[in-house]
């Protein structure tokens, strides 16, 4: 996974991640977590795709439309942070991480 510095995506907390949710009706909320946390619990209407399975992410990601606004979480903010940089290198341009994770949300 090449990552650069054309990374632009955003950090955001659970509050500002909530208000995008409901505003953005074309937001799509990524879990990147494995599917064994994913069957833990996970944020609703999200989509689990592992950004550990490193091919397998980035030939579904490549699949997804680049003009939506894409909001992404694993259980720290760091995986997370790692498949934000790669959709903004990928040229996506409406990126969020959350910051503090799934742990932070519960």
């Amino acid at each position: 996974m090449l990552l650069n510095s054309n990374s632009n995506f955003e950090n955001i907390d659970n509050a500002t991640f909530k208000k995008i949710t409901f505003t953005d009706k074309n937001s799509i909320i990524l879990d990147v977590r494995t599917a064994g946390e994913f069957q833990n619990g996970n944020i609703k209407n999200s989509i689990n795709i592992d950004v550990m399975q490193n091919k397998s992410f980035e030939s579904k990601i490549k699949e997804f439309d680049k003009e939506k606004t894409y909001l992404l979480y694993c259980r720290s903010g760091m995986r997370s942070a790692k498949a934000a940089a790669l959709l903004c290198n990928l040229g996506f341009n409406h990126v969020y991480n959350l910051k503090k994770g799934y742990n932070s949300w519960k």
